[in-house]
């Protein structure tokens, strides 16, 4: 042996804004990291980020984010709020010169991402947009080896996605009001149009959605819907997203991916898990996955791995699931650069 001992890397110094049930799981989640050091919660409810913040020693709430982005010791900010505060939150921490991650979907409209880009890796830090979906063990497995050429030029996708109930408030939650939350197809259609983008490697140039209220016609937005992309080389994605199964957590999804040589492809179905009316086991193919995310967030953050995730591809799924939504209300196909903001390039930031 040397007897050379490798230094141990400092934590990098992190505010959580944020106070749901998200939230906690991001917290819980970076207080596994040894690489996180969490300082601040930060939320609009003193109780509430007290509460979260009692889950990771050493870490302090408050109500003002300045008072996390005026600490020098905190160079990342995680924001984990609801969609309308995600620009804000995020030109705040950029402007304060920190990195940001911000959960999906990363805004509303594409004027927003672009001011979000800008404010951070405009001005030399990172933004990592939280699309979990990639760091999914089978997902992620699926996209290496159709980037490898296992299957040829990938030609169609099929991704089917079921799951149970999915917010504390309900159908009556925040995330079914259009206005809020950019619609169903914008707020958790951006992870599957995400993954139908990344698996076909191509640019997605036109949309077709239907909709389905299968618990109640009053819904402002549908809990299920489906969704017919084409991108510029001619390849299609259909895309099924139900959030109306009975039991909450409760998970299917098969996604096939073929292409000019083969076909990849995989399902919840072959995987055994526990179901029951008081708990559901995440597949395999699902578990870890916010853990991953994280961890590799932190890598970007010190410099020492490149973005899984890049915002122009953010930019691409967004802009995607805007039309998707637009597609819904219209009831016609509609084209990705029709959607507001497409066709310019974020300010200040190189192309």
């Amino acid at each position: 042996m040397s007897g050379v001992r490798r230094r141990a890397r400092a934590p990098v110094g992190l505010a959580v804004v944020g106070t749901g049930a998200f939230a906690r799981e991001h917290l819980t989640t970076l207080a596994e990291l040894p690489d996180a050091s969490v300082r601040w919660v930060v939320g609009h409810d003193r109780h509430r980020a007290a509460a979260l913040a009692a889950l990771v020693p050493g870490a302090r709430a408050t109500t003002d984010l300045d008072d996390a982005l005026s600490d020098d010791d905190v160079s990342a900010v995680d924001v984990v709020t609801a969609t309308p505060a995600h620009a804000r939150d995020t030109v705040a921490a950029g402007r304060a010169g920190k990195h940001v991650q911000v959960e999906k979907p990363a805004a509303l409209t594409l004027d927003q991402l672009d001011a979000m880009v800008a404010a951070t890796e405009g001005s030399g830090t990172s933004l990592v947009v939280g699309q979990t979906v990639r760091f999914q063990p089978a997902v992620a497995a699926l996209a290496r080896a159709a980037r490898n050429g296992d299957i040829g030029t990938p030609l169609l996708t099929h991704i089917s996605w079921y799951t149970g109930h999915a917010w504390p408030g309900g159908w009556r939650g925040w995330q079914l009001d259009p206005e809020l939350s950019g619609g169903h197809p914008v707020h958790n259609g951006t992870h599957i149009v995400d993954a139908a983008v990344w698996l076909l490697d191509d640019e997605p140039v036109e949309v077709f959605t239907r909709g389905l209220r299968t618990f109640s016609p009053d819904m402002e937005s549908p809990d299920s819907f489906h969704v017919q992309l084409r991108t510029a080389s001619g390849a299609l994605a259909t895309l099924e997203l139900c959030y109306a199964l009975r039991r909450r957590g409760e998970l299917f999804r098969r996604i096939v991916l073929v292409g000019t040589d083969g076909t990849l492809a995989h399902t919840t179905a072959e995987e055994d898990g526990l179901h029951s009316d008081a708990a559901t086991v995440a597949p395999a193919s699902v578990d870890g996955a916010l853990h991953a995310q994280l961890a590799h967030w932190l890598d970007v953050v010190r410099g020492d791995a490149p973005q899984v995730v890049t915002t122009p591809q953010v930019r691409t799924a967004l802009a995607t699931a805007l039309a998707a939504q637009r597609s819904l209300v219209s009831g016609r196909r509609e084209r990705v650069a029709d959607v507001p903001g497409y066709a310019r390039a974020p300010e200040g930031v190189p192309a």
